[in-house]
């Protein structure tokens, strides 16, 4: 019997040269490959539906214009993102007035174990702690608030983060240490409440790098 190969994707490097000698096919390849990815990212600056269509227009018509300054010298997604983040801390800049409001999964807080799960508190539980979460989170220093988004909803690495801000590795970990222990003392200090359980503090334990 003959093996199924499933189709190779084209590389972004490849859709990259093509975008920038004029294939409009090229570039949107590229937007339909990360398209997902950076509305997920700007969703959890704003929540409103609209902003965040409006802010990713504005990201991929600022990659199409400077797509020529990329120098592959680090993956084109930490690239892309660094765009869309420095977009959405301008968009929130300029909106100040207006409150921010963090939105993550409820299962990424991991909240409570076996016994928390066949509780019937259980929901209202998760459903608290992620208010909890947004609120805190949104009441960060700004360079805080983005390292946690893309260490903890996001899922990116150290070296990916260090990519996407463009800073020393020594600087991403330092960093992420102080946002954690600034989210654990802010959730210990307005919440006591939720402590005790193990998944309570999700975001203030650390992580496999």
């Amino acid at each position: 019997m003959f093996a199924l190969h499933k189709p190779t994707e084209i590389p972004d490097s490849e859709l990259i040269a093509g975008a920038l000698q004029g294939s409009e096919a090229a570039f949107g390849s590229l937007v339909e490959r990360y398209q997902d990815r950076v509305f997920r990212l700007l969703g959890r600056y704003c929540r409103d539906a609209v902003e965040c269509e409006d802010l990713a227009q504005d990201v991929f018509l600022k990659v199409f214009r400077k797509l020529h300054t990329f120098q592959g010298d680090s993956a084109f997604f930490t690239w892309l993102y660094r765009i869309a983040v420095n977009a959405a801390t301008d968009h929130l800049s300029r909106a100040s007035h207006r409150r921010l409001k963090l939105v993550e999964d409820d299962a990424s807080l991991d909240v409570g174990g076996d016994q928390d799960e066949q509780s019937p508190s259980a929901p209202l539980m998760t459903a608290e702690l992620a208010a909890v979460t947004r609120e805190i989170v949104a009441s960060l220093p700004e360079k805080f608030r983005t390292i946690l988004i893309l260490r903890e909803f996001e899922d990116l690495s150290y070296t990916e983060i260090a990519a996407v801000l463009q800073v020393q590795l020594g600087t991403v970990e330092s960093r992420l240490f102080r946002a954690r222990q600034r989210f654990k003392e802010a959730l210990e200090r307005e919440h006591p409440e939720l402590i005790p359980g193990r998944g309570s503090a999700a975001l203030a334990r650390g992580g496999k790098r």
